[in-house]
């Protein structure tokens, strides 16, 4: 599994999330002998505990969706939202490869991908910005081709799954939640929760992979079949060039590499220095993402040269997570992405009982605010109805684990509002006073204070049976619950400078030699704004699609 005996490759792939596995199978299409590094013991990194959506305009997936989408209208959105965050050129290079590196696995490859019928940009206000066919997302994968190598691939957030383990996307949730009420969806579990348990009984987990599994899943599968070579718990010490190209040193031995060294590590949020001086102090207790982005090889690829590209504002994304301890001790830290801050009936106050900012804004914003305003923790409040039709944080739709989160005093209870205040510690007044102003929000469907939904973005993360916004619903329904709120990285938006060919550049703006960037390894060509679903997957795909290609000597790809 950890192909030990090669050492002699012509590129180097360090890391194995998204970007590094396609740059990996883009490197193999070519003709390459290719080693995937990881130092942990999966592969995958945060893209396996991910959504997986990559945010790729100009793809032929988008006609699938009747899309009119162009790539004028994405430069002119990314020119409107990020604007001399990032350069140019570096944009117009996505947006040139990122159709051919995403048709080049469709046609070439197991990794199958589909775009939905509704999945708009974050910041839907700005011009340019459209409500499908740019983000897609990995079709669902039955993983048993994989064989043993489906141990590898890394396990999704607990919380994230039903039953102990069954991966579930946005469809299977629907028809969960419908499967008492309709034969199709009735149908549809049962099929899905069958196939689980004998998958459960035969192999110890799931093979059906959705999501971040599934990309994971398909990119694995496709570069075992190119015969890239992949190993893990490697600790990679150095990099040194050679007459014959580079020397990369690790804590068994040694590997020849004699083309190209690709960096995707996943970013320097775990870099125990960096993370102190780069992510607000607000936030460097809690991260989501996985743990192998260590920063080592930021370390080593710095002595020899790289430097960090600048611009940004901020050095990190960021969303809401909350947090609890699982039976086992460890920590679980769920994000709050769009399933209940932007739902009716559920708003988010700070320790005065106010709202401070525009709950269905995208998480990146929220987190945005709660850092701007200092508020740590934020309390996401809703009452027995919503709690009822679509959960809060860990607990489920149908309030689903509600008890067992009471006691592990991760979600807190109370018989009226005033109760609620005084068990959190927050303005009781000042409570009351809001939910009763969002109450009449909700009555004539405008948020006179901060606009919750007014676009379509967030009207989209709504209720759309829910009326007159599909964002805005009374309180009223006794007991009352919370959850606390922090703001936590998800991933690195400061990175290594590149040209557009993903040439890591030196501080005089010059090419290292032989030494690429991609993935959260690169300083990301959104500057520090979150633009859309899939804006880190994305351009990680699209940029190991050039760095592969350009390492083996194809000329500029732009």
């Amino acid at each position: 599994m950890n192909d030990m005996n090669d050492t002699t490759f012509d590129i180097a792939v360090i890391g194995s999330g998204a970007g590094g596995l396609s740059a990996a199978v883009f490197a193999a299409l070519n003709g390459a002998r290719v080693i995937v590094i990881e130092s942990t013991e999966y592969v995958g990194g945060t893209s396996a505990l991910s959504a997986a959506t990559a945010w790729v305009p100009g793809t032929r997936l988008a006609t699938d969706v009747g899309s009119h989408d162009t790539i004028e209208d994405a430069r002119r959105y990314l020119d409107n939202a990020v604007g001399n965050k990032s350069s140019s050129a570096l944009r117009d290079a996505f947006l040139q490869n990122g159709p051919l590196a995403i048709h080049a696995l469709l046609d070439q490859t197991d990794v199958q991908m589909r775009a939905r019928p509704f999945h708009p940009d974050y910041l839907a206000e700005i011009d340019g910005s459209t409500t499908k066919g740019r983000a897609i997302e990995p079709m669902p994968f039955d993983a048993r081709p994989l064989g043993r190598d489906l141990a590898l691939i890394r396990p999704p957030i607990p919380e994230f799954t039903i039953l102990g383990g069954l991966m579930v996307d946005r469809d299977d949730i629907s028809h969960l939640l419908k499967m008492t009420k309709s034969f199709t969806s009735f149908w549809y579990a049962a099929k899905l929760l069958g196939g689980y348990m004998k998958d459960r009984i035969l192999r110890g987990r799931s093979s059906r992979l959705v999501m971040g599994n599934a990309l994971i899943g398909r990119l694995l599968l496709s570069a075992r079949k190119l015969g890239v070579a992949i190993r893990t718990k490697t600790q990679i010490v150095g990099i040194k060039r050679a007459e014959t190209g580079f020397v990369i040193t690790h804590d068994t031995g040694a590997i020849n590499v004699s083309k190209a060294v690709i960096l995707a590590t996943g970013g320097f949020g775990r870099h125990p220095t960096l993370r102190n001086n780069m992510v607000p102090k607000d936030a460097q207790s809690q991260s989501p993402a996985a743990p192998g982005h260590t920063g080592v090889l930021h370390d080593i690829v710095r002595t020899l040269g790289g430097v960090y590209g600048t611009g940004n504002d901020a050095h990190v994304f960021m969303a809401p997570v909350s947090k609890r301890q699982r039976d086992d001790g460890s920590m679980a830290v769920f994000p709050h992405f769009v399933f209940d801050r932007s739902k009716p009936g559920i708003i988010s106050v700070d320790a005065n009982g106010r709202r401070f900012t525009n709950e269905a804004r995208s998480y990146h914003e929220f987190a945005k605010a709660q850092l701007a305003t200092g508020t740590m923790p934020s309390f996401l409040i809703t009452d027995a109805r919503g709690l009822r039709k679509y959960g809060l944080g860990m607990v489920r739709p149908g309030a689903r684990g509600a008890k067992s989160l009471i006691r592990a005093g991760y979600l807190f209870q109370a018989p009226s509002l005033s109760e609620l205040a005084r068990t959190l510690d927050i303005d009781m007044q000042g409570l009351i006073e809001t939910v009763q102003r969002m109450n009449t929000f909700a009555d004539l469907g405008q948020d006179a204070d901060f606009g919750r939904g007014a676009t379509v973005y967030e009207c989209g993360n709504g209720d759309p049976m829910h009326g007159p916004n599909p964002t805005l619903g009374r309180l009223d329904e006794a007991p009352f619950y919370a959850v606390k709120l922090y703001p936590a990285d998800i991933g690195s938006c400061t990175g290594f400078s590149t040209n557009e060919n993903a040439e890591i550049l030196d501080g005089a703006g010059r090419p290292l030699g032989g030494i690429y960037a991609c993935g959260n390894d690169m300083q990301s060509i959104m500057g520090d704004v979150y633009t859309g679903p899939g804006i880190t997957i994305g351009p990680a795909i699209t940029f190991g699609y050039v760095a592969a290609k350009h390492a083996l000597g194809h000329g500029a790809t732009v």
